[in-house]
């Protein structure tokens, strides 16, 4: 088997590089146009959102440092350290990973994405009224709205998001500064959830060697800026729910396995809330509550999701009626200019970028385990991965800057470098933690 798995490995990561780097260079060797004209005073590279531009910043020493000190330590802590002070560890070690990524951009690497007129924050403050924005949010989608059409990421996603950082404001976290370091906080929490579902659902020594690239993934750098790492978040923490709702494990104190399939089905219902793209998720759920055989939560999340959904839609918003005018203006837009001839395939380029190009290598390793039975949830959730990026892709509803909109799914992808054989661990830990650097330290990202 060992040998097997190092063959797919190689085979998995010779195929991601090359898909790299022909992403890479077949725009400019062909000089094919595969961003906007309104993209290209800066110079692109595709298949990211930016541009190239050296820098190094106050997070750099950090990040160099904890990549070091993680190449000799992070994998025997992974091993050898109790469940909850792994947990612990964890989170401090990806809290210090994400800050550090941002800060070499300076403050402004935490502030500066989060506070673009065309995100979030901006339109949050403006908001006195949720009521009226719920009733007149799918009016005001289109270019031609004649209220006036909202920012590019207000128009794209369903409410959710948007209330997520009015809540920010009401409390007194609506700074780009300080909702920045909320969304890191936030962020750091998603290898937590990751693990804890591996775990429940009976897989511990699996969670255990994927949590080094849970947590020090290539990701970070998306993740510490964009509002998509707490909709990963939201979606990760929901499966986790589920996975504690399963019948295969002693309920939490001795209590009711029930009151956590209603808590998965309202924080999964709030999700597709945030996101047009992640009903997609369903495929995800799905495949936890087939992992510990718990059909029974099926109907009680079910219920629980569609309770959240119908009550935006008494509030004035419904799913349903917004995303045929969101599909409207998307076609209407920049979208149009993006040549699906390359993104179907650039897409999963800037995927592997993104997540880091062990990925592949994690994919070849967790085909070559299909059959073993002792590895069967790790491979029962990438595959849930593979399929939920493949209908993502297929939409043609992302076209570009899924290096972001895609960190919902990618620690679950990133899940396969678990079953990768000994001798990869140090090395694939250092070709993640050098993809992260080279990308934070030799692009301008965009996010």
């Amino acid at each position: 088997m060992n040998s097997s798995a190092h063959r797919a490995a190689m085979v998995g990561l010779a195929v991601t590089v090359v898909l790299i780097v022909t992403a890479v260079v077949v725009p400019p060797l062909l000089d094919w146009q595969v961003w906007p004209r309104v993209h290209l005073n800066h110079g692109t590279f595709p298949p990211l959102h930016g541009y190239p531009q050296v820098k190094v910043g106050i997070g750099t020493i950090p990040a160099v440092l904890l990549a070091l000190a993680s190449l000799r330590w992070a994998d025997p802590m992974a091993r050898r350290l109790p469940w909850r002070r792994l947990l612990l560890v964890a989170y401090a070690a990806g809290l210090v990973w994400l800050l550090a990524l941002a800060l070499v951009d300076g403050p402004e690497g935490i502030s500066r994405v989060l506070g673009n007129r065309t995100e979030y924050l901006q339109t949050a403050r403006a908001v006195d009224d949720v009521p009226g924005l719920l009733r007149e949010y799918v009016s005001r989608i289109p270019y031609d709205a004649p209220e006036g059409n909202w920012p590019v990421h207000i128009a794209g996603h369903p409410p959710g998001m948007v209330l997520f950082f009015v809540l920010l404001v009401k409390v007194g976290l609506g700074g780009d500064l300080a909702a920045g370091l909320v969304v890191i906080a936030l962020a750091a929490t998603l290898p937590l959830a990751v693990m804890t579902t591996v775990r429940v659902l009976g897989a511990e020594e699996a969670a255990r060697a994927a949590a080094p690239y849970l947590v020090l993934s290539p990701s970070a750098v998306f993740l510490a800026v964009s509002a998509d790492a707490v909709m990963a978040v939201a979606v990760a923490w929901g499966m986790c729910c589920l996975a504690l709702a399963s019948p295969t494990r002693e309920p939490v104190g001795g209590g009711s396995r029930w009151p956590w399939a209603v808590l998965a089905g309202l924080i999964l219902g709030y999700v597709v809330m945030m996101s047009y793209g992640l009903p997609l998720t369903g495929v995800l759920a799905l495949a936890v509550l087939w992992l510990g055989r718990n059909w029974w939560a099926l109907p009680v999340a079910a219920a629980s999701a569609l309770a959240v959904v119908l009550t935006f839609a008494a509030g004035g918003f419904a799913w349903w009626e917004a995303y045929p005018v969101l599909v409207d203006r998307y076609w209407d837009g920049l979208a149009s200019q993006r040549p699906g001839a390359y993104w179907t395939w650039g897409n999963l380029a800037a995927l592997a970028i993104s997540a880091g190009p062990l990925v592949g290598a994690g994919l070849g390793a967790t085909w070559a385990a299909r059959r073993e039975q002792a590895d069967r949830v790790i491979v029962v959730l990438v595959a849930a991965a593979v399929i939920m990026i493949a209908l993502a892709d297929a939409s043609q509803m992302s076209r570009a800057e899924v290096e972001r909109i895609w960190l919902p799914f990618m620690p679950w992808l990133t899940l396969g470098c678990a079953l990768l054989p000994e001798r990869w661990r140090r090395p694939g830990l250092a070709l993640q933690l050098l993809t992260a650097l080279l990308v934070q330290h030799l692009l301008y990202t965009s996010w």
